[in-house]
């Protein structure tokens, strides 16, 4: 039996980047989780009848909002929910379970890398069938659906059991509680040499895996220290906790305090690693050398035949717009296309699906191939120990070979987070202003190229996406982008990120900020960013 509820629409309820997120306390008001969850019922019609894959990172309010959408899902006819073990599903391993059962989508409930708790961040996203996240046109109807939205559907009927394994009923929709760390286990296995990676942990190696008492600690602990043999305690901060244990789970130096010190440190282990709060990013840090995750991308892309899963080559590479062209020259070596996308895992799935791209990544730590449709962090994990494994190489030596091949792509982002939005937003217009001048011009040495607002149109479904950041080009490779996050939930956040292709190895010692000096001066002038948001420094740099 189901009851129909009145409810009123919300303001803002429009999608970011990676669905919507908003602080706990938002979500809690009466009717704003529902709104949203009857807005995606009602925007995607195959869900009535069909199956549905639920679960989420386990921040606070997530065991909360899971029984409030299994209910919403009954009165709304949805025929079979899979759902995490308590509430609990790592993004790559949602999307791992909508491809291998054939779900019409799927509701993951994370806001990712943000802090959590009961003053934290809170999100819901929907991914589509080849378990991507949903693409502009299903995220929009989502909204518009939002903004006129008069009632929901709620079914009365009991909290769901979600710790016991196994299948049940509620108000008469079928409900399978599934745990996702075998599914996701069994799709690595099929992919990397565990049998190599084995034998490297038994000859001595170590590594250290931070899962910042997030989500990734369950898939890393029983892959890493079970499947593959490493020495328990391995995987440090691996239990999922609603607050993270404090842990600000953004796997970048900038928050990971003490996989950084680990790797710093005399007896630093082979490999360190980092995952998010809801695993679909990572870090990979050497023996006193954090990589970039522009330069992890390239790295896995010019020694993918070297892993089984990629031992036949790549079809192609697709990297966001703000991430390095380090990329791009790999493919160029390789003979095979490197798409610039738009900013949002979504912009890589026509070209997964339609197998234009093989390897996928974005500078801010996220990185994948066409096995899920999301990016993963422990995939990324596990590639890099292959890789250690194949080679028989450390991290630096890796690292330091890949730059004297192709050449280094200095790069870092500089983060001014929690500005006034109409600051920021006068910020970028005023950058607007300045787009059809600034080529031919001289800025502190270096000149300007090309400068433009990024616009994306998709090479398989002729989808445009207009203003996706700032992008001013130097003659010599340099570049500045700008873009506003669409990530966080308070004010506005400007990221500005630069980069500088040096290719003699000469220069490749070089601290990154020294040899970014010269584009980090350009970026604050043109910006004029101390004027018009009062900051002097970023808050964050990575």
């Amino acid at each position: 039996m189901s009851k129909t509820i009145t409810t009123q629409a919300f303001a803002g309820q429009r999608p970011g980047t990676s669905g919507l997120r908003k602080k706990v306390t938002v979500f809690q008001q009466p009717h704003y989780l529902e709104n949203f969850v009857q807005a995606i019922f009602d925007s995607v019609p195959e869900l009535d009848g069909g199956v549905l894959v639920v679960g989420g990172d386990g921040r606070y309010y997530n065991r909360t909002a899971i029984q409030t959408i299994l209910k919403m899902a009954a009165a709304n006819g949805v025929a079979k929910v899979l759902v995490g073990k308590g509430g609990i599903l790592s993004t790559p391993a949602a999307s791992c379970v909508i491809r291998k059962y054939g779900a019409v989508g799927g509701i993951v409930l994370s806001a990712s890398h943000n802090p959590g708790g009961p003053d934290g961040d809170f999100g819901i996203k929907y991914n589509i069938s080849n378990g991507g996240p949903a693409p502009e046109a299903v995220t929009e109807a989502i909204y518009a659906r939002t903004q006129t939205i008069t009632e929901y559907q709620l079914a009365d009927a009991a909290d769901y059991n979600l710790d016991t394994l196994g299948e049940g009923e509620l108000a008469g929709m079928q409900v399978v509680v599934l745990d996702s760390v075998l599914d996701y286990s069994e799709l690595m296995a099929g992919l990397f040499d565990f049998a190599a990676i084995r034998a490297w942990f038994a000859a001595g190696h170590a590594m250290r895996f931070d899962a910042l008492s997030a989500v990734s600690g369950p898939y890393a602990k029983h892959i890493i220290e079970g499947v593959l043999g490493a020495p328990e305690g391995t995987v440090v901060n691996g239990e999922p906790l609603e607050d993270f244990g404090g842990h600000h789970p953004d796997p970048n130096p900038a928050h990971a305090h003490e996989l950084m010190e680990a790797m710093f440190a005399a007896d630093a282990p082979d490999l360190g690693a980092a995952s998010d709060g809801d695993a679909d990013r990572n870090m990979i840090v050497g023996k006193k050398l954090a990589v970039t995750p522009s330069d992890s991308l390239a790295i896995m892309a010019a020694n993918a035949t070297l892993i089984p899963g990629y031992k036949d080559g790549l079809s192609g590479i697709a990297r966001s717009m703000p991430t390095s062209q380090a990329a791009d020259v790999v493919a160029r070596a390789l003979g095979i296309p490197c798409f610039e996308t738009p900013t949002g895992w979504k912009f890589f799935g026509n070209l997964l699906d339609a197998n234009r791209a093989t390897l996928c990544g974005e500078e801010s730590y996220g990185t994948s191939s066409d096995h899920v449709r999301e990016k993963d962090g422990v995939w990324a994990v596990l590639f890099w120990l292959n890789l250690l494994a194949a080679t028989g190489k450390s991290v630096s030596e890796l690292v330091s070979a890949h730059w004297a091949r192709f050449g280094r792509h200095f790069y870092s982002r500089h983060d001014f987070e929690g500005l006034d939005t109409d600051a920021a937003n006068g910020l970028m217009e005023h950058l607007r202003g300045l787009l059809g001048g600034l080529a031919g011009q001289q800025l502190h040495g270096l000149t300007v190229k090309l400068a433009d607002d990024f616009a994306y149109t998709d090479p398989i479904d002729g989808s445009v996406s207009k203003k996706q950041g700032i992008r001013v080009l130097f003659e010599d490779g340099s570049r500045v982008v700008y873009r506003l996050s669409g990530t966080g939930t308070e004010g506005a956040t400007l990221r500005v990120y630069l980069e500088r292709y040096v290719a003699d190895a000469a220069g490749h010692g070089e601290d990154t900020q020294s040899a970014l000096a010269a584009l980090i001066t350009i970026s604050r002038e043109l910006a004029q960013i101390a004027e018009r948001t009062g900051r002097t420094e970023p808050t964050v740099v990575t």
